[in-house]
């Protein structure tokens, strides 16, 4: 489903959000795109500041997408990194774009799915994943392989999408919400923080820091705010108006045989899942910024 859905979706993506699939937490002032490099660079912080890293590591970055989050964390901490990913249209794209950044030396892909992964242990300096994981059918599987094949006392770093505590699920309401969030973005379910942190004790690992970075404090923009703003560039891309003018754009071009039949009903599917985002957040019932920092056992 996750590899049929990504044939759809990956060029919208890039339309809308850029090579990085992913929320961040924003500050006051600061753009959406600036906002996704800063909080890039907080991950291979906490991976780079495991005790024992090497001064040029090799990370995993499961679920890679079209490489954006690799090639901001290459280019900042000299890291070798290896994308894994089922999807050969977006390895091809991410390798593409390392090449004309010139950071191919340091990146690499495996085609292969995050809950089987290649064959040896103890192999990796640490591993990340960005929002990836909840596409997962079974993330205790995805967990235990990330733990065999790194080396002991290497850090697993991962914001996941979570429920939070105030979801409610005798409230039709919020069931509604969770199930247009799963539709839209291809989840076959959305963990809670529990659900998350038992997976990856079960797995082995020993947790470093969790939190949710979600909520927004007094100096900080809420991280659903770039899919309902229509105030800027990147606002407007993402927007409810947007959202309803597109899809009539885009079935005159599958009209004109300019883009793919079906774009137009994707994206009708995204928007709905969209609007869904911005209500858990509002809400409080759900949040892509569920942030962990695991360690394997030394």
């Amino acid at each position: 489903m996750v590899h049929q859905y990504y044939d759809l979706v990956t060029d919208l993506y890039e339309f809308v959000w850029g090579q990085s699939f992913h929320s961040a937490p924003r500050r006051k002032g600061e753009s959406f795109r600036a906002s996704v490099r800063r909080y890039e660079k907080r991950i291979g912080q906490a991976l780079a500041s495991t005790p024992g890293s090497p001064p040029e590591p090799h990370w995993l970055d499961l679920g890679c997408g079209v490489g954006g989050p690799m090639r901001t964390i290459a280019r900042e901490f000299g890291a070798r990194i290896t994308g894994i990913n089922i999807h050969p249209g977006q390895i091809e794209r991410a390798r593409r774009y390392n090449r004309s950044q010139k950071l191919d030396h340091l990146c690499d892909f495996i085609e292969c799915d995050y809950a089987h992964l290649l064959p040896g242990e103890n192999m990796y300096d640490g591993a990340y994943s960005i929002e990836a994981v909840c596409h997962a059918p079974d993330r205790r599987a995805v967990y235990a392989e990330t733990y065999r094949v790194l080396k002991p006392g290497a850090s697993f770093v991962g914001p996941d999408w979570c429920l939070t505590s105030l979801y409610d699920g005798e409230n039709a309401r919020h069931r509604e919400i969770k199930r247009d969030i799963e539709l839209g973005f291809a989840l076959p379910g959305i963990a809670t923080f529990p659900e998350v942190l038992s997976a990856l004790e079960e797995a082995g690992f020993e947790l470093v820091e969790h939190r949710d970075l979600g909520p927004a404090g007094p100096s900080e923009i809420p991280w659903y705010l770039s899919l309902s703003s229509n105030f800027t560039l990147a606002g407007l891309l993402q927007s409810p108006l947007l959202r309803e003018i597109a899809p009539r754009g885009l079935e005159l071009l599958e009209k004109m045989r300019l883009t793919p039949l079906g774009y137009a009903a994707i994206y009708r599917i995204l928007g709905v899942a969209a609007d869904a985002l911005v209500a858990a957040g509002k809400a409080g019932i759900f949040t892509p910024l569920f942030f962990f920092h695991a360690r394997k056992r030394a």
